[in-house]
């Protein structure tokens, strides 16, 4: 689906949809659990969708009501036909967190799956992994866009490094409680999105696991744990809210409704990225970040009244397209650094937003793990732009198009689907005109 924005202002209240990552890891849990839980405030987008098809294959059942999901987790349905099935056969879409989550968890309760994705999901990084199934003597193969674990895991230590992507250590934290002895999970680098771990570990608190830092670098985690069924309802997701306070912050009278402000997810960040690009002071009274490595000590000179940005996006990759748009239209200029893990997301999204945003006349410098960009008042616009399947560079094209000249075309529309299948509504009821 493509569609044509004409640019104009956005104005009125919206609702972001619920939160995709707490979903996941509130799906997952309740499908590991002895019992019945009611989980309200469900978006079934594509991602989550995967997530329940793979839940289900490995013998979970789920019933739907509107936004309501009821799930019978595993541990009360041990008799399900699918129990009795041998390596499940897990379609994860494009879902990374599907994949990298459920790899762990199906070694576990299964010996292993049979998993395939769609788009860019089965060339993303699995190594952190693998080198640990090589340590413990699991079999992995991948070939033809499908990748066959099986074997048995066993309580130990686990290390692996936190820099490539925090859902590994997600994965191993659903299953390691699973297993009959304890586990250490040690970092050997820095953890990156570390929030995202936090999200993981108050989710498991909230169905009865325990695991906790041992150290900056060390979770320990019981072993012989059965989850507890748990009713509750999913927040608001902060990573879809960013596109409309990028928005808001390019002029665009939009109330935001339904966050909670003191939220574990750690994409609430962006006010602050608001406020730095707004010049504003930040939370705790901060000053912006000085411009670029921390041994230059002068960013470099911004128009009368503006200026100069940086900001780094290892715990927040997924915020850098509403990031980028903002920073295409502010007054001065934005370096969005430490960036690199951008390159391996459903589009390497460095070079897809640098694409996206130069085509409708911004001014943008890619960097290998970075993009320095220069503020202007207005784009051009007049182009028509590849989304590249991307839900994130598809809603960053439409809020940019709110400050363009011209009509903006945004190719392969329909992808926000993976994420956000009301964006294109929510829009619409906001005032955008597309066709």
């Amino acid at each position: 689906m493509d569609i044509t924005i004409t640019p104009g202002r956005l104005s009125g209240t919206v609702t972001p949809p619920p939160s995709k990552s707490q979903a996941h890891r509130v799906l997952i849990a309740a499908a590991l659990a002895d019992g019945e839980s009611v989980i309200s405030n469900v978006a079934c987008s594509q991602d989550i969708e995967a997530t329940m098809s793979c839940l289900e294959n490995l013998g979970a059942e789920f019933v739907r009501e509107g936004s309501t999901v009821t799930v019978r987790g595993m541990g009360a349905n041990a008799m399900s036909p699918l129990r009795r099935l041998a390596y499940p056969r897990l379609d994860c879409g494009e879902s990374g967190s599907t994949l990298r989550f459920l790899i762990p968890v199906a070694l576990a309760v299964r010996g292993g799956g049979i998993f395939s994705g769609r788009g860019r999901l089965m060339e993303r990084p699995q190594k952190p992994y693998f080198d640990l199934f090589d340590e413990k003597g699991i079999f992995h193969e991948q070939k033809n866009g499908v990748l066959t674990v099986t074997g048995m895991l066993t309580p130990g230590i686990y290390q692996l490094p936190g820099n490539v992507s925090s859902q590994f250590v997600t994965g191993l934290l659903y299953a390691l409680p699973l297993l009959d002895g304890d586990s250490k999970l040690i970092l050997t680098t820095s953890l990156e999105s570390a929030d995202y771990v936090s999200m993981t570990l108050d989710t498991l608190k909230t169905f009865g696991i325990q695991a906790k830092w041992e150290n900056t670098s060390t979770l320990l985690i019981r072993g012989r744990q059965t989850y507890r069924p748990c009713d509750m309802a999913i927040e608001a997701d902060w990573s879809q809210a960013a596109f409309w306070y990028a928005a808001q912050a390019l002029g665009n009278p939009v109330a935001v409704e339904g966050m909670n402000p003191r939220s574990i997810q750690g994409d609430r960040e962006f006010l602050n990225w608001v406020r730095m690009v707004k010049n504003e002071p930040i939370t705790g009274g901060f000053t912006a970040p000085i411009w670029g490595d921390s041994a230059e000590a002068e960013p470099p000179s911004s128009p009368a009244g503006g200026c100069a940005v940086s900001i780094d996006v290892s715990q927040n990759p997924d915020l850098v397209p509403p990031l980028a748009a903002m920073g295409a239209l502010m007054n001065g200029r934005l370096r969005i650094k430490n960036a690199a893990r951008l390159r391996i997301k459903e589009s390497d999204r460095l070079s897809s937003v640098t694409q996206v945003l130069t085509a409708l006349g911004a001014e943008v410098a890619e960097g290998p793990d970075f993009l320095d960009i220069q503020g202007k008042e207005r784009l051009a616009g007049g182009a028509a732009v590849d989304s590249w399947g991307d839900h994130r560079i598809a809603m960053m094209a439409a809020v940019a198009a709110t400050r363009c000249e011209k009509p903006v075309t945004v190719l392969g529309a329909e992808c926000v689907a993976k994420s956000y299948p009301n964006f294109w509504e929510d829009y619409e009821a906001l005032g955008g005109a597309f066709s």
